[in-house]
């Protein structure tokens, strides 16, 4: 089996590729175009988020047996029309929702702390400890929105905290013992901090907007390390303004590109022009679930996974 792998990621993904008897090529820089006029002698890709698998460059790789993404969403894949080609997607959610947990705690706890605002007014010669005066995660109410591999992991950083966590999913039975499952309802009227934690889909596109919003009963913290085109940049800044939401911990934004490796699509956008500017809010490059450590667990899961499903040397 002929495997194009169209991104780096760590080596032994290829090394162990190659040790189970796959032939590996790589293109990390070639256009889309140009490797749809080859993609047809490959049995599989090995992608992360370079561009989209669409029907077009899906209709090319006329050969392609899987598409696996060394990540946790499929998002940047037509699913319907890859699963139509009885296409195998793979991907890795298992391998970074350890880092992604500990970012989200970690957004938590900095924002509570003021320690971004503190740490740059010490470098400025400033110091002011009652305008930094912090408030404790001990006895808030967390609820995390998506209970998957990725709430998981975060509600598991949470047991050392004497807090309450609820999470709300699509799915009816999905809590455990480190976060109880509530209606949307409750969980609007209880919680003190939002985390999301769900991939990118028709439900949950521009999901916290305005009407969501206002649907709390109290103003609310918000960390998000999804996915940046779940939330309405306008509508919360609006909410940060108003005190609806108390302050914001952002890993994804909405002007981010598809590929996730440049922030704007375009001209900086006004409200993140705002955004930018907003004591309360801390911002990443996309990064929560990027370690060192999840770099190596992200490319042997994908390993692992496509062992499981093909045995390269009957392709050889």
């Amino acid at each position: 089996m002929k495997i194009l792998h169209l991104d780096k990621n760590h080596p032994l993904l290829i090394k162990q590729l190659a040790e189970a008897g796959f032939e590996n090529d790589e293109d990390y820089t070639s256009s889309k175009e140009t490797i749809e006029k080859k993609i047809a002698n490959y049995q599989g890709i090995v992608i992360r988020s370079r561009f989209k698998c669409d029907q077009k460059f899906i209709d090319a790789a006329a050969n392609l047996k899987f598409i696996a993404r060394v990540g946790a969403g499929l998002e940047s894949i037509d699913i319907p029309y890859a699963t139509s080609k009885n296409i195998i997607l793979i991907s890795a959610p298992e391998g970074n929702r350890n880092a992604v947990g500990e970012h989200a705690l970690g957004m938590i706890l900095s924002l509570f702390n003021q320690l971004n605002k503190a740490n740059q007014e010490v470098k400025n010669g400033l110091w002011l400890r009652e305008e930094n005066r912090g408030i404790e995660l001990d006895g808030k109410t967390v609820g995390i929105i998506g209970y998957g591999n990725m709430g998981k992991a975060f509600a598991k950083k949470l047991r050392g905290f004497d807090c309450e966590v609820l999470c709300y999913d699509i799915k009816n039975k999905v809590g455990n013992e480190n976060a109880k499952q509530v209606g949307l309802k409750e969980f609007q009227k209880r919680v003190d901090i939002v985390s999301l934690h769900t991939p990118w889909t028709n439900l949950t596109d521009r999901l916290v907007n305005a009407d969501f919003i206002k649907q709390f009963s109290k103003p609310f913290w918000f960390i998000n390390t999804a996915r940046g085109n779940s939330v309405v940049t306008k509508d919360l800044i609006h909410a940060l303004k108003k005190g609806s939401i108390l302050g914001a911990g952002l890993d994804v934004l909405e002007y981010e590109k598809s590929s996730f490796e440049l922030l704007f699509k375009e001209d900086m956008p006004l409200e993140m022009s705002e955004l930018l500017q907003m004591e309360r809010v801390i911002l990443s490059p996309h990064i929560a679930g990027w370690t060192i450590e999840s770099k190596k667990k992200l490319a042997q899961i994908i390993v692992y996974k496509i062992i499981d499903n093909f045995n390269g040397n009957q392709y050889v």
